[in-house]
Order: structure tokens, then C-alpha cells, then sequence
């Protein structure tokens, strides 16, 4: 099969590599339909994620149909189409069981660490991919639901919906600023709205996205290339600040950025995954009772989502805006690092 390879920092190619096999009873083969690129990938191949080693088959999100089944697989069976949630997880050990299957701590990949797709294992950048645990981290595609709809079930949703809005415990009438309109944000944009928030602000640096934003749910939208943007949030507010500043780019500018917006006693939900430090003023946060949560998703609301989705209380299948053929995977990736230029959100990969 052709698979997209890491060939170690700033260096990736499509080539042929051996089939996937089974390895484990509880694991399947799934033949992909489609995949998309994530910021995570973009990360790995900046260098960013010094863990992956050059070799490694890029990708964590997927659709696909099930071509062989381990022997332990019995509520799942060859032909089924299927969502890969990014999140590998046993369902067995201590950290599963808690709730925390982004921990899983099953030797596959890392103990200790859920998302191995595309990061300790093979990923999903390619023809076909073996699914570890596959009756936990697979879910049957609803009658009906495009492939753009499904493919943001693997990850951008829950991540926006998990680590943004649940984490920053958006409640009725809060008002929440988004730091960063891409797709992440915008999942954040979107789901944050089944919480009920009077007012949803997005912030970012790109007309286009600002106008995506809208249509996904923000009620008012801040350029922060204005001198004055953090009045403009504040003066959407009571002018004591946002209840919930959602970071969702990974720099330490929009970090700090969601740190001014935060009103005393307002929650800061880091979502964007960050290369470099990021200083931290404990000494100026702390009297004014902020709340700061970040982490790695669970999908563990996939199921939710994906029945949010499928009755287009979710209206998700504007992320996608380009589309390209496993053959063009690079360019794909091409489109994707320079999105502000191609006006770029998600971009769907087919399996011809």
C-alpha cells in the first residue's frame, strides 16, 4: 500500500510500505475512505513532537471500511464503515475506567498515552491502517452522514467540544471568547453554543476566518491586528473581562491574549497544542481566581457528537473546503500549511 511517511523534520513522503496485519485479537484493518490533515501533523513535521520517529506513518483522523477483524472482535465485522476516533483506548486499565482514556495505559504505542495513532504507532495518512482496541476506538458511520461530516468526529469536534468548551465549563449566559479561528476554534465556536453563552466572541488575525466564525456561531468577531482589540472583547463584556477565554492556536501570544480577557474568577481552556514554553504570571493571576485546564481528548462524547451531527444539530460540513485524492496528499499538505492563502479550514483526502 502508499502511505504518507515522516521522514524526520520538515521532510515527508508517499511511497509504498507494507500492508497492515492483524497483531492483536482486539485489533481490526480498516481499508481507508478518507483522512484529513490535522495542526498536530503540521507540528510533528516542524519538529515540534521530537518522539516521532522518522519512519512513521503520519495521520489520527479517518474514515473507513473494516477489512479483517481480530479474533476477540465480535460486535464489529468485515465491510463496516467506520469513524477512527484519534483515541486509542483498552476500556481496561485504571485510567479508562476513570474516565481518562487519553491515558490509557496499555503498553500499545506508550503507556500512558491514548493518542498513539500518527505518534507511537502507524497512523492513518494512508491505504489502509491497523486499529488497535478497535470495539473502544471505532464507531459505526450513521446512515446518511457525508464523509466531511464524519471525518471531524475523529478528533476536531471532541477536541474543540472537550478540551474548550467542557473543560472551560461554558454555562447559560457566559460570554466566551474564542482565541483563534481555525477549524479547532471553530469546533469550539460551534459546540459552545449547546451551552447556551449570550455572547460568542472570535478572535483572530484572518478576515476569512473571522467570516467562517460567524457562520459557525460567533456572535461578534475582533480582528487582533487592531491596536485596540481587547477593548473591543471588553467593551462586548461588562468591561471586567470574558467568563471563558478559549486558546486555541498554541502560541504563547495567543496565550497571553486569553490571559488578559479573563475576568476575575473566569476559566482559561488551552485547547491550541504548543512547541515553546510558555511563562506563566501565578504571581498576577492568582488574586484574581483564575482557572486555567488544559489536555489531551478523550472522545469520549464522540457518540454524542456524532448523533448531533447526523441530525444536523451540528451543522459541521462547512469545515471541509478542499478535497483531494490520496495522490495528492502532498499537495494537500501543501494547502493546509499556507491555509490563510488557499483559504483553507479542513481538507478531506479520498480513497479513490
Amino acid at each position: 500500500m502508499k502511505a504518507l511517511v515522516y521522514e524526520g523534520p520538515g521532510r515527508r513522503s508517499w511511497k509504498e510500505v507494507p500492508d497492515p496485519q492483524i497483531q492483536q485479537p482486539t485489533d481490526v484493518v480498516v481499508r481507508m475512505i478518507a483522512t484529513t490533515i490535522c495542526g498536530t501533523d503540521l507540528h510533528i513535521l516542524h519538529g515540534d513532537v521530537p518522539e516521532v520517529a522518522p519512519g512513521r506513518i503520519l495521520g489520527h483522523e479517518g474514515i473507513g471500511e473494516i477489512i479483517a477483524v481480530g479474533a476477540a472482535v465480535t460486535e464489529l465485522a468485515i465491510g463496516d464503515r467506520v469513524i477512527l476516533a484519534c483515541v486509542s483506548a483498552c476500556g481496561r486499565c485504571a485510567n479508562c475506567r476513570s474516565g481518562l482514556p487519553s491515558h490509557c495505559l496499555n503498553p500499545e504505542g506508550m503507556p500512558g498515552i491514548g493518542w498513539i495513532f500518527g505518534y507511537m504507532i502507524d497512523g492513518t495518512q494512508a491505504e489502509q491502517v491497523r486499529v488497535p482496541f478497535a470495539e473502544n476506538s471505532v464507531y459505526k458511520v450513521p446512515e446518511g452522514m457525508s464523509e466531511a461530516e464524519g471525518i471531524l468526529l475523529s478528533d476536531i469536534l471532541p477536541t474543540g467540544f472537550e478540551i474548550g468548551v467542557q473543560s472551560g465549563r461554558v454555562q447559560p449566559g457566559d460570554v466566551v471568547a474564542v482565541i483563534g479561528a481555525g477549524p479547532v476554534g471553530l469546533a469550539a465556536v460551534m459546540t459552545a453554543r449547546l451551552y447556551g453563552p449570550s455572547k460568542i466572541v472570535a478572535v483572530d488575525l484572518d478576515p476569512a476566518r473571522l467570516a467562517r466564525a460567524r457562520e459557525f456561531g460567533a456572535t461578534a468577531t475582533v480582528d487582533s491586528r487592531d491596536s485596540d482589540w481587547k477593548e473591543q472583547v471588553l467593551a462586548l463584556t461588562d468591561g471586567a473581562g470574558v467568563d471563558v477565554a478559549i486558546e486555541a492556536v498554541g502560541l504563547p501570544v495567543t496565550f497571553g491574549m486569553a490571559v488578559e480577557l479573563a475576568r476575575p474568577g473566569g476559566r482559561i481552556a488551552n485547547v491550541g497544542v504548543h512547541g515553546k514554553p510558555v511563562e506563566l504570571a501565578v504571581n498576577e493571576l492568582w488574586i484574581r481566581n483564575i482557572s486555567i485546564t488544559m489536555g489531551l481528548v478523550n472522545t469520549n462524547t464522540l457518540a454524542m457528537l456524532m448523533k448531533l451531527v447526523a441530525e444536523h444539530v451540528l451543522p459541521v460540513g462547512g469545515f471541509v473546503t478542499h478535497t483531494f485524492g490520496f495522490d495528492q496528499v502532498l499537495e494537500a499538505y501543501d494547502v493546509f500549511e499556507h491555509a490563510a492563502q488557499h483559504q483553507a479550514l479542513k481538507v478531506l483526502i479520498h480513497n479513490a
